[in-house]
């Protein structure tokens, strides 16, 4: 039986550190400040959740205790990283960091119009 416990254990750190490293390879890869920071806000949560989901089941089925520092940190990444992401890209569009090249809509600076044009009704 620990033998399936290990199995599950491992995937779940193996799945966090794949992730974690798709989220580098956008990082790398990727045109712009908007695009990086979607891919390492969105990727890099879910690597670290996974990880930690595993380092979790690992002390709740090898050790015999509950870790309630892992749940609290799970949830610390869950609500601050998102949002940690949304603004550094907003602190980027407010900054006057242009889009690539290949992006094809603005819809931030489209809101932005409308607000204008409503204010000014």
């Amino acid at each position: 039986m620990t033998g399936i416990f290990e199995f599950i254990v491992g995937l779940f750190i193996i799945i966090g550190a794949i992730i974690s490293l798709v989220a580098t390879i956008g990082a790398i890869r990727f045109p712009d400040v908007y695009t990086r920071n979607h891919a390492i806000s969105k990727s890099t949560t879910l690597g670290v959740l996974t990880i930690l989901l595993g380092t979790l089941l690992y002390f709740m089925f090898f050790e015999g205790q509950f870790n309630s520092r892992l749940v609290l940190a799970m949830l610390f990444v869950f609500m601050t990283a998102p949002v940690s992401g949304h603004l550094i890209g907003r602190a980027a569009y407010n900054s006057g960091i242009k889009l690539a090249d290949q992006s094809v809509t603005d819809e931030l600076e489209r809101d932005r119009k409308k607000m204008k044009q409503s204010k000014s009704i």
